[in-house]
């Protein structure tokens, strides 16, 4: 429908729409449009036909949530601005499908730190590498961030992976990484890691009480697979 959305009828107004009949019946690139606000003055679009644009240059949603800021101003009328209102859009509904870890919540299944992370790694395009610290009960203190980018021997060191540990008095970590290919079987890369770090582990009085691998939809825990 050409126009701003101002000049439309009501009741095809996102805004309006919303109001009266709720979020679920508005189409996605409705829905875009409320997040962006405003179309582009200079083609004419409107905020709908700017979010049909995205949704047909990027494909989906999903995608388009995992495209930086830089990508989505590469859409013409899509600015800095746009593209923020976007990603904090995406960045919201993300949290809001993740299964957050409380502190001092306890740790009792695989399943758990997977329901917890795979919101938040599953459009990532690196591998980051996680380890959750442990009390004596197994509650959990905090995470912290070890690595970001291909994993390897030289990033993922016993040496970054434990000194958090041992400043926290952690009894105990859980190592937690994706695997951006959406596959979560180990490599071989994988398995040394996780070797070399229950070694040291070992030898420091911290028990490393599983390694999970968390792809798209999936995930491995090499205690459930009995390689730790």
């Amino acid at each position: 429908m050409a126009g701003g959305i101002k000049q439309w009828p009501e009741d095809e107004r996102p805004r309006e729409k919303l109001i009266k009949r709720g979020p679920e019946v508005l189409s996605e690139a409705e829905l875009l449009a409320l997040v962006i606000r405003t179309g582009d003055p200079v083609t004419g679009q409107s905020a709908v036909d700017l979010g049909r644009t995205l949704l047909q240059e990027f494909g989906t949603l999903r995608v388009l949530a995992s495209a930086t800021i830089s990508e989505i101003c590469r859409t013409k009328g899509t600015g800095p601005a746009k593209a923020s209102a976007i990603k904090a859009a995406m960045e919201m509904a993300k949290r809001l499908n993740s299964d957050r870890l409380a502190n001092s919540e306890r740790f009792t299944s695989p399943e758990q730190i997977y329901n917890h992370y795979h919101y938040f790694f599953r459009d990532r395009r690196k591998e980051y590498f996680m380890i959750l610290l442990l009390d004596g009960k197994n509650r959990i203190l905090r995470e912290v961030q070890i690595s970001e980018g291909s994993l390897n021997q030289s990033i993922v060191h016993p040496r970054e992976v434990f000194s958090p540990a041992v400043r926290e008095s952690a009894a105990a970590i859980i190592l937690v990484h994706n695997h951006p290919t959406g596959d979560p079987a180990p490599s071989r890369e994988d398995t040394e890691i996780t070797r070399r770090l229950k070694e040291a582990g070992e030898l420091m009085g911290v028990r490393v009480l599983d390694h999970i691998i968390i792809g798209d939809g999936s995930f491995v825990s090499f205690v459930a697979r009995g390689m730790l």
